[in-house]
């Protein structure tokens, strides 16, 4: 199957994932840091499959065998806690790169990824993907890239868990969402992407009944307003300031 031209990282839609800084959440375009040659031996070695939506990538626990590319769509990566509560690690959008850390495979999965539309993935077992390393600098540069830039995010979401209440990341992450995808208009700004109040509970590491009393202290005050089918940021520059 031919594999999809690179996106110029332009044209990615960030990944989403909590941090203080919206630059820590530009995506990392494996794929385009590759040339054709490249491209055709990573093309060879490795299998595209495509994901349904709401069908597991990888299963946390599972034995660990390479790494996947996103080449379109979007998967949600999360832990389960020991008494089966998730948290959401991150949404990653394709150039991005899913099954880390371990990237040569032999271990068990430490999280899950789950397609939250329909994805279509490349699939690189470890083995092959040392033996091409072995072979390329460039494409083992890339890969140093990507996971400096996991490395990141995943330190960005520790800061905000460890130094942030739960309404300050809430708050937090409805600024980003606004910033990455929201439609302004004379209202507001709409938020583009449809999470539900139990999806940004796994993100902010609380559960979907406070979800729902915060935001509604938010309405009350101002910030936003919510609707079954969106949410509206009213007052972007108190919603800012809440968080700071």
């Amino acid at each position: 199957m031919p594999l999809p031209s690179p996106l110029p990282s332009a044209f990615l839609s960030p990944s989403l994932h909590l941090s203080e800084d919206m630059a820590a959440t530009d995506g990392s375009n494996l794929l385009a840091a590759l040339s054709e040659e490249e491209l055709a031996g990573l093309r060879a070695v490795s299998g595209t499959r495509r994901i349904p939506a709401g069908s597991l990538v990888f299963r946390q626990g599972d034995h660990h065998e390479g790494i996947f590319i996103i080449l379109s769509g979007r998967v949600r990566i999360f832990y389960t806690g020991p008494v089966g509560r998730e948290i959401t690690l991150a949404y990653w959008s394709p150039g991005n790169f899913i099954g880390g850390p371990e990237m040569f495979g032999g271990s068990q999965h430490m999280w899950s990824g789950i397609a939250i539309r329909q994805t279509e993935v490349m699939a690189v077992r470890g083995t092959d993907l040392r033996r091409l390393i072995e072979r390329s600098s460039r494409l083992g540069l890339a890969m140093v890239d990507a996971m400096v830039h996991k490395g990141k995010c995943m330190s960005a979401l520790i800061h905000m868990l460890g130094t942030r209440s739960a309404s300050e990341r809430l708050a937090r992450l409805l600024v980003l969402m606004g910033e990455m995808d929201g439609r302004r208009h004379e209202g507001g700004i709409a938020i583009g992407r449809s999470l539900t109040q139990e999806d940004l509970a796994r993100m902010v590491g609380s559960t979907r009944q406070w979800v729902g009393s915060t935001l509604d202290k938010f309405r009350r005050t101002g910030l936003v307003e919510v609707t079954p089918n969106r949410i509206l940021i009213r007052d972007e520059v108190g919603l800012r300031h809440f968080t700071q």
